[in-house]
């Protein structure tokens, strides 16, 4: 089991109404509500920063286009006009 710890948290009264409602109706706890929701947040976090950290990698790494930095086109030869 993880370990936990109480943390104090103040939310305006009309809103902890409504999330009381919520989770009665999802049959868990406000904590329960409050952790799934925080626990999404570090996982889209998480999957970002690996997907940033991989993009940046892969921008990092000069991939050789076989111009050897001297391109034999023009702007205008990849837009038609």
């Amino acid at each position: 089991m993880k370990k936990t710890q109480n943390i104090t948290l103040s939310l305006p009264r009309d809103l902890l109404q409504k999330i009381k409602h919520i989770a009665i109706d999802k049959q868990t706890s406000i904590s329960g509500l409050l952790t799934k929701a925080l626990e999404e947040i570090v996982k889209k976090e998480d999957i970002y920063e690996k997907a940033k950290t991989h993009h940046l990698t892969i921008l990092n790494n000069n991939y050789e286009l076989g111009t050897k930095g001297n391109p034999d086109w023009s702007r205008d030869d990849l837009y038609e006009r």
